[in-house]
């Protein structure tokens, strides 16, 4: 049996206005948890397309510093920095919205930290992380079915019971992040809706998980 609800806990989430990396002023979204393998087998399912397209989703383009990226009905973006196999970066959608994600040696496993860092123009405020933040669990977990269970469908794993709920309570381990960041009341609401929309949407239906 897989047990997705266990893996909430595993993910250590965050929100914070950071004016220190953009005189602008950016948002970052933060993700951060370990899985049970080693940097380079990680930085594979990170990078190599036949791998993506198992957990994640087709990826096509110029895989190289400086190429384009396209991920197959979702954004596409430019890779700014790829160094094997603990950081890679790429703009994300619009040039201004970076991913940066970096790998880490811990013990048997290995460290991922996702950062997603846009400008606070484009967020509005730390409430932008429920337009962000669940969409990366949803890429974490997927990756976690991808090592521990192969074979496992994701999207059909997701579309159980225990897969609705787990999506429900990532919306409402985001919608705690921001509140406690302190996100402002109307946005934080508008935000909770738009990522109930998105991620369980039979909780705006009223249908049970």
């Amino acid at each position: 049996m897989i047990d997705l609800l266990a893996q909430l806990a595993r993910v250590h989430r965050s929100v914070a206005r950071d004016a220190a990396a953009n005189p602008d002023a950016v948002v970052r979204v933060t993700l951060r948890r370990s899985y049970p393998t080693d940097p380079a087998d990680l930085w594979g399912a990170l990078t190599r397309p036949e791998r993506l397209a198992r957990w994640f989703s087709p990826v096509s383009g110029d895989l190289r510093p400086g190429g384009h990226f396209q991920i197959e009905n979702n954004a596409g973006g430019n890779i700014l920095a790829c160094e094997p196999p603990t950081l890679l970066r790429t703009t994300f959608g619009d040039a201004s919205s970076i991913v940066t994600v970096r790998l880490a040696a811990k013990g048997a496993d290995t460290e991922l930290t996702l950062d997603h860092t846009v400008p606070v123009a484009l967020a509005g405020s730390v409430a932008g992380a429920l337009f962000s933040g669940p969409g990366w669990d949803e890429a974490l977990i997927g990756l976690w079915l991808h090592l521990r269970h192969p074979d496992t469908d994701r999207v059909a794993t997701l579309d159980t019971a225990e897969g609705r709920d787990w999506a429900h309570r990532v919306v409402l381990a985001w919608v705690e992040v921001a509140d406690a960041a302190g996100a402002p009341a109307d946005q934080l609401e508008a935000g909770r809706q738009a990522a109930l929309a998105q991620f369980a949407p039979h909780v705006l239906a009223g249908e049970p998980s």
